[in-house]
């Protein structure tokens, strides 16, 4: 009888984890449904942190939240491959962008200040990785903000301030901007070196393999710069 408790018991938990999947896909699929994306929308990256150089070629920018199963997928699986070959070899600059779906994941607006908080002692990066690392236990702040190295108290202090929250909603608002209202979405654009604006060339949507995203950089590597060229041309234009 207590192997057959046993069995029910993790059969139960299956099922439990088996719903949950299914509303996480069933929220995406209606996102993206509903989702219609401009044409070369532009994106204002302000001074948001990087992985790259700002010479790169190509930027790609992903929006994402920090209890979303897919991107969790993306930054442990497929951003690794993508750091290798073209973000260490110069030739993209990766941003990331919060969209936190508050909707479904109560915790990942306040993950996403924790991160940027992080990124007030230089450590943005390090608690992105964390967060990403540990989403089971994702609220546990304290605990990842000492797995990192950050002083705690002036993490606490950030936190608790509520200081990000501005920057995070705007950028909830260039994700409207651009079309995105699901995660993670993916926005690919020429660099321009001396502007903070991008426009969009390339999109992907949803929980891609490193293939697609393999597929569209090459391309990308290799066609002419339309986008960076016409805004190039409209600045000259001004001028005269």
């Amino acid at each position: 009888m207590d192997e057959l408790k046993t069995e029910v018991e993790t059969l139960n938990q299956n099922m439990k984890a088996m719903q949950k999947d299914l509303q996480e896909i069933k929220a995406l699929l209606q996102n993206r449904v509903r989702m219609t994306p401009p044409q070369n929308a532009v994106l204002d990256l302000g001074k948001r942190p990087a992985r790259g150089e700002n010479t790169a070629k190509l930027t790609l920018v992903e929006f994402l939240d920090y209890q979303c199963p897919y991107c969790g997928k993306f930054t442990r699986e497929t951003l690794p491959q993508i750091d290798k070959e073209y973000i260490q070899t110069g030739k993209v600059r990766y941003v990331v962008m919060d969209l936190p779906l508050e909707g479904m994941h109560k915790s990942a607006f306040k993950a996403a200040e924790a991160v940027a908080c992080a990124g007030e002692q230089g450590k943005f990066w390090e608690m992105h990785d964390r967060l990403f690392a540990n989403q089971q236990i994702i609220d546990q702040w304290k605990s990842h903000a000492e797995a990192v190295g950050l002083d705690v108290s002036k993490f606490e202090e950030c936190l608790d301030s509520g200081r990000p929250a501005a920057q995070i909603r705007s950028d909830l608002a260039e994700a409207q901007k651009a079309g995105f209202t699901g995660t993670p979405g993916f926005f690919l654009a020429f660099t321009d070196p001396k502007s903070t604006t991008i426009k969009s060339v390339t999109r992907l949507v949803g929980s891609q393999p490193y293939a697609a995203f393999k597929a569209a950089i090459d391309k990308q590597l290799v066609d002419k710069p339309e986008a960076a060229n016409e805004e190039k041309d409209a600045r000259v234009a001004a001028k005269r």
